[in-house]
């Protein structure tokens, strides 16, 4: 399977993965995964986001029986230049554990399901885990249907191209109802279980973390007959937020990042008229965040800038007696938390009883072709997550 997805969206000058959300690249991992679940003869549906569900058993039996499935995925989507691991290796690893369950004889005594995700970094339109946030209600469908990208194409219009209807798009109860219980395997993007020592780990909590646009006006002209005095050039605001940006996480204890910025009319020539940046804000405190965020409109403001949140998550706390039970039966594996958003955060957030797996990554390095995972350590999470599986949809569980 790891080898099936090694070309897609990959850029052999750098190594990195291109993979965003309602591309051609999209549509062909769309396709593969469901050719994967033909293959295992599990039912393929898809949500009002076009997120992907393929069952092992009767969702909607269980349901009606009050007794709902235990759901496992991951998301396929990357961000610019991303690396294999982050998304595919919970895919992946869902589907290897399913083929680790047949092969014992495991027969499950509720339904298992496998998701994949649609739009979970945000790369294309700026909000991350579009497809939990959107079928959860956490993003509207009109604004999500509204959200561009750098080439001012909707959302919309790249769901209509990739041959999804837009208009159905909203909160999606039939589907969140057949989850009783999810759990994520993903690597992890940090050093944390190389420092424990630890092949996987078990998630606790997400830090809190948002987005926003910043957005710095001025006047377009002459960058050779304009004297300085006279120029209103949006880079110095532009410049000055990134300056702030980092000043107020150091001060605050936060990690900030300005890693996108469009500035028009964008000739080498010209002085710039308009200047937009998006800062990433996350920390352990959600206050702290916010003061951070604080700082950088403080700045933005002296510049005449606007400043737009664009999506804000709080502190996502996992269920905690699924926590423990899955550390102490998987032999006391370490329990840590992440700073990186996750669809699991979001389905937590709304209620489902939910928990990750993380695979050790020994460059710590994410988002980046360095993202690593050694072999074993990724067959050490799918039997971990075979056996969380086990555990929660046996009988007598």
């Amino acid at each position: 399977m790891w080898h099936d997805l090694e070309a897609i969206g990959l850029d052999p000058g750098t190594g990195g993965y291109k993979r965003l959300a309602w591309t051609r690249e999209d549509s062909d991992l769309r396709e593969w995964f469901a050719g994967q679940c033909a293959e295992r003869g599990l039912d393929l549906t898809t949500d009002r986001m076009g997120n992907q569900w393929a069952w092992w058993g009767d969702p909607d039996a269980a349901v009606a029986a009050g007794d709902p499935g235990v759901v496992i995925g991951s998301h396929l989507d990357s961000v610019p230049n991303g690396g294999a691991f982050d998304g595919p290796l919970g895919v992946v690893g869902s589907l290897a554990a399913v083929d680790v369950l047949r092969a014992r004889g495991f027969a499950p005594a509720r339904p298992i399901g496998v998701v994949n995700f649609a739009d979970e970094e945000g790369a294309r339109f700026g909000v991350a885990c579009a497809g939990s946030r959107v079928i959860t209600g956490a993003l509207g469908p009109d604004r999500a249907r509204g959200l561009t990208d750098r080439d001012g194409v909707s959302m919309a219009e790249a769901m209509r191209r990739a041959g999804r209807d837009p208009d159905r798009i909203g909160r999606d109860d039939e589907a969140l109802a057949r989850v009783g219980t999810f759990v994520e395997l993903h690597v992890e993007q940090g050093r944390a279980l190389v420092d424990l020592g630890h092949a996987v780990g078990v998630g606790s909590d997400i830090w809190p973390h948002g987005r926003w646009r910043f957005d710095v006006p001025g006047q377009a002209n002459h960058a050779g007959t304009t004297r300085l005095e006279d120029r209103e050039d949006a880079m110095l605001g532009l410049a000055a937020a990134v300056i702030a940006a980092r000043r107020a996480a150091q001060a605050h204890g936060c990690v900030a990042t300005v890693g996108k910025v469009h500035v028009e009319p964008g000739g080498v020539n010209a002085i710039a008229s308009c200047a937009t940046g998006w800062l990433d804000a996350r920390g352990r405190d959600a206050e702290a965040v916010l003061r951070v965020v604080s700082d950088v409109r403080t700045v933005v403001d002296e510049f005449d800038g606007l400043v737009t949140q664009e999506s804000w998550t709080p502190t996502t706390d996992f269920d905690a007696a699924l926590v423990r039970r899955m550390a102490t039966r998987l032999g006391g594996l370490p329990v840590i938390g992440t700073g990186a958003g996750h669809d699991a955060g979001i389905l937590a957030n709304d209620g489902i009883r939910t928990a990750m797996l993380f695979v050790r990554n020994p460059t710590g390095v994410s988002h980046s072709p360095d993202e690593w995972a050694a072999a074993d350590d990724c067959v050490a999470g799918i039997t971990a997550l075979a056996d969380v599986v086990t555990d929660l949809a046996g009988a007598g569980a």
